[in-house]
């Protein structure tokens, strides 16, 4: 009763379609399977002249990466007093990490203020690396991380918080 070409199919042909697609997906996932099993070997394996260009690379690099944590070591040493003049000059008794508020007024960052007293206090640093110097020897803290007392945690309050 349907016409050729006919999109309506009868019973029989449509239960056979829904095992069919099954099939097909459940053939599909394992050849993606195989695909993915067989492909890390190949990409993931480096082959020996990647690896001696890794290792060559690493070694050139050694001595820049030795010259900026000795020049970081050096900025990060005068980072607490460049703080403690910032606070000084702009009047503060307390300084919080951005990371540690909810909301702040701009005028309230002295970023730029301890940058500026870093500069005074660094105004350039060495890269000439003394053969002996080894990272953190001159107790700074490299990295850009402040020293843990460059920011000290308030005195505990004996009163109990009210409200919600």
């Amino acid at each position: 009763p349907h016409a050729p070409g006919s999109r309506a199919r009868s019973p029989g042909v449509r239960a056979l379609h829904g095992p069919r697609r099954r099939l097909c997906r459940r053939l599909a996932r394992r050849r993606d399977a195989d695909l993915a099993r067989r492909q890390p070997d190949a990409v993931r394996r480096p082959r020996p002249q990647q690896q001696a260009a890794q290792a060559e690379l690493q070694r050139l690099s050694q001595p820049f990466a030795r010259a900026q944590g000795y020049a970081e070591e050096q900025i990060a040493k005068q980072l607490e007093p460049a703080l403690k003049a910032a606070m000084r000059k702009r009047n503060i008794g307390l300084v919080i990490s951005p990371q540690a508020t909810v909301s702040y007024q701009p005028s309230a960052d002295i970023t730029g203020d301890i940058v500026t007293e870093l500069n005074a206090l660094v105004p350039s640093v060495s890269i000439a690396v003394p053969a002996t110097w080894q990272p953190n020897q001159q107790g700074g803290a490299a990295g850009g991380q402040a020293p843990a007392s460059a920011v000290k945690p308030a005195p505990a309050s004996t009163t109990k918080p009210t409200g919600r």
